[in-house]
């Protein structure tokens, strides 16, 4: 996991970021389906694009 959020609306907008660079992503929603409130959605990438996704992750998320 690189990365997680609460809203599907942030880790699609994440993950259409890391696919324009190229990088696979998968999308793990961990959150409750009764109360929206607990849980998180994850992100994940192969291990070979997770410094190249941290990079560019947190360069998105300082804007």
């Amino acid at each position: 996991m690189i990365h997680k959020v609460t809203a599907l609306v942030d880790a699609t907008m994440l993950k259409g970021m890391l696919e324009e660079n190229e990088i696979p992503v998968q999308i793990l929603n961990k959150k409750d389906s009764s109360y929206l409130t607990f849980g998180y959605i994850e992100i994940y990438v192969p291990l070979k694009f997770k410094e190249l996704a941290d990079s560019l992750l947190k360069k998105s998320l300082l804007n």
